[in-house]
C-alpha cells in the first residue's frame, strides 16, 4: 500500500494486492462453536499454563555428580612446604620404607596392685619450661613393645627448679630401669628422685661452679652425687650390677651463661643439632673407665676442705701412693693377679659445652639415641623440624620425638634445649 502520489507498489506490497483481490474467496466463518466459555477458556489456559521442559532422550541418562573421595585433588604448584612450617598432623608418623609392626598407639595398660597404686605410671609424660637464654622440651613415653604388652614404663622423667631468678638452677633427669631387675619402673623413677635430691641440696655450689666453668670441681663433685644416688639403688636390690640408667642435665637459669652441663651414667645419646647438621657428642669412654675399679671423677679421690681467703681451694689427696704411683686398693677388691668377680663398674660420663644461639641440645635414653645414630631418615626429619629457629610447642614436640622406625619399639625419653 504507498500514499497518493507516490510511486507504483514495489514488490514488498504484492501481499496487500493479493488480499484484496476480488478473485479471492472469504474464509467464511469457523466451523468451531465460539461460545463465551470458549473464549474464557482459551484465555485461562493462556495466561495459567507454561511450556514444559523438554523430557530427557530416552538413548541419554543423567550422569550422576561425581564423588569427592575419587576426585583427583588439584595439583600443587610451587615448591613443597619446608617441614617445620607443615602442621604434624600432616606428616606421617613414620620414617623409612613402612610403618612399624605395633600399632601407634596404647593397646593394654600395666596390671595394677590395688594396695600400691603409687607405682603406677603413665603411658607418656610431657613437659616443658624456659629459662634464661634457652627453651627446654621434655618427653618420656611407653615404647610400642610395652604398649602392646601391657607393661609398664621403664623410663623416668623428672624436672626440677632449685632456686630462683638468675641464680635459678635447672635440673632434667631421665633414667631406665634395668630388664632384670624387679619393678625397674620404680627403680629409674627412684634414680631420678635420689639424683634430684642430691642436687638440690648443693644447687648454689653447682650454680656457681657452673658459672665459673670450674670443670676441675664440677666433674668429681657430680661424680660422688650420682654414686650416692645409685648406691641405694644397688644396695635394694642386692646387686652389684647396674640397677638404672641414669642421665642428666644441668641448665643455669642465668641468662648471661652459655654453660651446659652433662652428667650420669649408662648407654643412650647426647646430640648437638648446629646449623642444620647433627653433631654426636657423647663422652667417648675407654677401657680404664670400665673397670671394676676405675678412679672416681678425674683419677684422684680428694677431701675438700673449701675456699681459701684470697682465691683458690684447700683439698689434700689421699689415695695416691708415693713412690710407685699406685693408688690404694678399695674395700672389696680382689688381690692383684686373681680374678675379679664382680661387674664392670658402671662409667662416669660428663661433658661441659658452651652452647650457641640456635644450637639445639637433645639428652635421650637409648630408645631414641639408637634410631638416632642409625636411621638417617629420622635424623632427616628432626633435623628439618628442629633447625627453624622457634622451638616447637609441647604438642608438636610430642609429634616429632615419636616418629616411629621399625624395628625400634623401646621408650623413648628425651629433653630438647633450644638456644635464642
Amino acid at each position: 500500500m504507498s500514499q497518493q502520489g507516490a510511486r507504483p507498489a514495489r514488490q514488498e506490497d504484492d501481499w496487500w494486492g493479493e488480499l484484496y483481490d476480488g478473485t479471492t474467496q472469504d474464509t467464511g466463518p469457523a466451523q468451531a462453536p465460539d461460545s463465551l466459555d470458549d473464549r474464557f477458556a482459551s484465555a485461562r489456559n493462556a495466561v495459567t499454563e507454561r511450556p514444559r521442559p523438554p523430557e530427557p532422550s530416552p538413548s541419554r541418562e543423567p550422569s550422576p555428580p561425581p564423588d569427592p573421595s575419587t576426585s583427583p585433588e588439584p595439583e600443587r604448584t610451587g615448591p613443597p612446604l619446608p617441614d617445620h612450617l607443615v602442621a604434624p598432623a600432616d606428616l606421617p608418623d613414620y620414617v623409612g620404607s613402612g610403618p612399624p609392626t605395633y600399632e601407634p598407639e596404647p593397646t593394654a595398660l600395666p596390671p595394677a596392685d590395688p594396695d600400691a597404686l603409687d607405682g603406677l605410671v603413665p603411658d607418656t609424660v610431657l613437659d616443658g619450661a624456659r629459662y634464661g637464654a634457652c627453651t627446654l622440651r621434655a618427653l618420656s613415653q611407653r615404647g610400642d613393645s610395652a604398649r602392646y604388652r601391657g607393661e609398664p614404663r621403664r623410663d623416668a622423667l623428672l624436672t626440677a627448679r632449685f632456686g630462683a631468678g638468675d641464680q635459678a638452677l635447672v635440673l632434667v633427669a631421665m633414667a631406665t630401669g634395668a630388664r632384670a631387675v624387679s619393678g625397674a619402673h620404680l627403680a629409674a623413677a627412684e634414680a631420678c628422685r635420689g639424683i634430684a635430691r642430691a642436687v638440690g641440696r648443693s644447687h648454689q655450689r653447682l650454680a656457681q661452679d657452673i658459672r665459673a666453668a670450674r670443670r676441675g670441681d664440677l666433674r668429681p663433685g657430680l661424680h660422688r652425687l650420682t654414686d650416692r644416688a645409685l648406691g641405694g639403688l644397688r644396695a635394694s636390690a642386692a646387686t652389684d650390677a647396674p640397677v638404672a640408667v641414669l642421665r642428666c642435665l644441668l641448665l643455669p637459669a642465668d641468662p648471661d651463661c652459655r654453660i651446659r652441663v652433662f652428667f650420669g651414667v649408662g648407654d643412650g645419646g647426647l646430640f648437638r643439632l648446629r646449623d642444620g647438621a647433627w653433631q654426636d657428642i657423647e663422652p667417648r669412654l675407654t677401657a680404664d673407665d670400665t673397670a671394676p675399679d676405675a678412679p672416681l671423677g678425674d683419677g684422684r679421690a680428694s677431701l675438700d676442705f673449701g675456699a681459701l681467703p684470697g682465691g683458690g681451694r684447700a683439698s689434700l689427696d689421699f689415695d695416691a701412693l708415693p713412690g710407685d704411683g699406685r693408688t690404694a686398693p678399695r674395700p672389696g677388691a680382689p688381690r692383684p693377679g686373681s680374678p675379679d668377680p664382680r661387674p664392670p663398674r658402671e662409667p662416669f660420663l660428663f661433658r661441659a659445652s658452651v652452647a650457641r644461639p640456635g644450637d639445639v641440645l637433645v639428652l635421650c635414653t637409648a630408645g631414641l639415641a639408637d634410631p638416632l645414630r642409625e636411621a638417617e631418615a629420622l635424623r632427616a626429619r628432626l633435623a628439618r623440624r628442629w633447625s627453624g629457629g622457634t622451638p616447637p610447642g609441647l604438642a608438636a614436640f610430642l609429634a616429632d620425638a615419636r616418629v616411629r622406625v621399625k624395628g625400634y619399639a623401646d621408650d623413648r625419653t628425651a629433653a630438647a634445649v633450644w638456644e635464642a
